[in-house]
């Protein structure tokens, strides 16, 4: 019988097995890592939703909620439920390209759950270009399985950590 942590172990290793195809392809490598290097300090969030609010002011209050809700998600997963864990990070990939090598455990990814949860709050901000901002949040959360800051089970856990805590904001502070 197997335990949990074989499970998960063997659960990472095909993730990661499976994207081992598009390493080193152009295309891929582009897009993976500049999603990752834009999802920096939920930089992409932020603008996205600032972006919004400065064309159309009704979204003003979104993007305020916004704001808040990302400094508290990235307090909740990288100061309190990372050190719980100390989840090692995947080796690194011989010759890719260079992203900032994170000095916080892997385990849940920071990248998929801001990700997550921008999503869900973007898609309550402008409903119509939810499969858009659900699209751009799986990108950011897999480019961390491409780029080996993550491994597979980490970037699940950050993406049901984002959509609890988009949940949370949601009903916490309706709009």
């Amino acid at each position: 019988m197997s335990s949990f942590g074989d499970v998960v172990a063997r659960f990472d290793k095909s993730v990661d097995r499976a994207f081992d195809p598009l390493r080193g392809n152009a295309v891929a490598d582009g897009v993976f890592y500049n999603a990752s290097k834009a999802a920096e300090f939920s930089a992409c969030w932020h603008v996205l939703s600032l972006a919004g609010a400065a064309f159309v002011p009704a979204l003003r209050p979104h993007a305020k909620r916004m704001t808040i809700a990302l400094g508290v998600e990235s307090v909740l997963v990288n100061v309190m439920i990372k050190p719980i864990f100390k989840r090692e990070r995947p080796d690194l990939i011989e010759g890719a390209p260079h992203l900032r090598r994170p000095k916080t455990a892997s385990f849940p990814s920071g990248h998929a759950s801001s990700a997550s949860m921008a999503a869900s709050l973007l898609s309550d901000a402008v409903p119509v270009a939810k499969p858009l901002w659900v699209a751009i949040a799986a990108t950011v959360g897999t480019s961390r399985i491409h780029a080996r800051m993550h491994h597979g089970s980490d970037v699940a856990a950050g993406f049901v950590t984002g959509t609890a805590l988009g949940w949370a904001a949601r009903k916490l502070w309706p709009l």
